[in-house]
């Protein structure tokens, strides 16, 4: 297993001897056990890595070795701690609220989903923890990059890997 070590406090992710910027959640970082839905917060902790979400002509999958998936439309992500399928993907539309992987911007073009309060998901404790492109501004608790540093360490990523955030 090979860890992305992201420094929080340093707005920085190291894999290896790559290195490069990151940007995390609008409202800090916080214990995973004190994370709450909409929240703002990063959880800290080591989350393994699910899998890959591209949304296609946006992204490509050459050479991807975790599990990936296109996006289509209709897919979502449930942030409502009320569903029974809280933190977990979905289809839209949904009678609870769920946050759709589709986005006008280009933050989803390349998702790595972050095995975060996912096994099982408690209700509230956090949803749709990603690993994303860089917005240019802080997330909504997610860990963002540029694209072109996304795309050159994507291809490195593999089965059994995990993102460690301090």
């Amino acid at each position: 297993m090979s860890l992305i070590r992201v420094d929080s406090s340093a707005g920085r992710l190291r894999f290896g001897s790559i290195a490069m910027p990151c940007t995390i959640g609008r409202g800090g970082t916080c214990a995973a056990s004190d994370k709450k839905e909409g929240d703002g917060c990063t959880p800290l902790g080591t989350w393994p890595l699910r899998g890959v979400l591209l949304r296609p002509g946006k992204a490509i999958a050459d050479g991807i070795r975790l599990p990936w998936r296109w996006v289509r439309d209709g897919d979502g992500w449930s942030d409502d701690s009320a569903d029974p399928a809280y933190n977990r993907p979905v289809r839209l539309p949904r009678a609870f609220s769920a946050e759709s992987l589709i986005r006008t911007d280009e933050a989803y073009d390349i998702i790595l989903v972050l095995g975060h309060n996912d096994a099982p998901p408690v209700p509230g404790q956090g949803s749709a923890i990603f690993f994303h492109l860089s917005e240019g501004r802080p997330t909504a608790g997610c860990i963002a990059v540029e694209r072109a540093d996304m795309v050159r360490l994507l291809p490195l990523l593999a089965p059994g890997d995990a993102m460690e955030i301090v």
